[in-house]
């Protein structure tokens, strides 16, 4: 089944109100890549400086997860047990549903060695790697490209595109080379007022 039809599903059949262990259960082995993107998302515009920091750290808890093995998310007890409202599950479906179809035209089975657990170990120390990036971004801009290689990490991984993961980590070369300008700028600045 494809993304559109898990998430379809999910809010077709919801009860009254769903907990978040049983959206991260029904996902399946979906969950990391979904909750890699919204993660990705708020770094694809310019943000003030906590939004990337805050989602950086998140990332990394997940990037280790992934690194270790873990088939899905680990959530805190407190987390897993609350509760979402079914129209708010369907809410959310209703505007992810359009974009994941768009994507779905576009995105493939390719490069299939995604699917290996060895290779999700990689992809975690991939993801590691980005956020680190995004944590060590230049302010306001610098980024942009980090969110976007997180994303299509995670779009990559939905949807086992593996083309989509190797653009990834051409725009994480790209954010890497921006940071770089940008600490180099810094040092060129400090130093000439030495």
């Amino acid at each position: 089944m494809r993304t559109s039809d898990v998430l379809a599903g999910l809010a077709g059949d919801a009860p009254e109100r769903l907990s978040i262990g049983t959206i991260l259960s029904r996902l399946q082995d979906r969950s990391f890549a979904i909750v890699i993107v919204l993660l990705g998302l708020p770094n694809c515009i310019p943000m003030p400086p906590p939004i990337p920091l805050i989602c950086a750290c998140l990332l990394m808890g997940i990037a280790v997860q992934i690194a270790l093995g873990y088939r899905a998310p680990w959530v805190p007890a407190f987390l897993r047990d609350h509760s979402v409202a079914r129209k708010d599950v369907q809410a959310a479906a209703a505007k992810a549903i359009p974009v994941l179809l768009k994507l779905e035209r576009v995105s493939q089975p390719r490069l299939l060695w995604l699917g290996h657990a060895r290779a999700m170990q990689i992809m975690g120390i991939l993801l590691l790697a980005l956020a680190i990036g995004l944590l060590t971004a230049a302010p306001i801009i610098g980024q942009i490209p980090w969110g976007l290689a997180v994303c299509l990490l995670g779009l990559g991984l939905i949807e086992r595109d593996g083309l989509f993961v190797l653009c990834s980590i051409a725009l994480g070369a790209i954010g890497a080379a921006l940071s770089a300008s940008f600490v180099y700028a810094v040092f060129l600045t400090l130093t000439a007022l030495i």
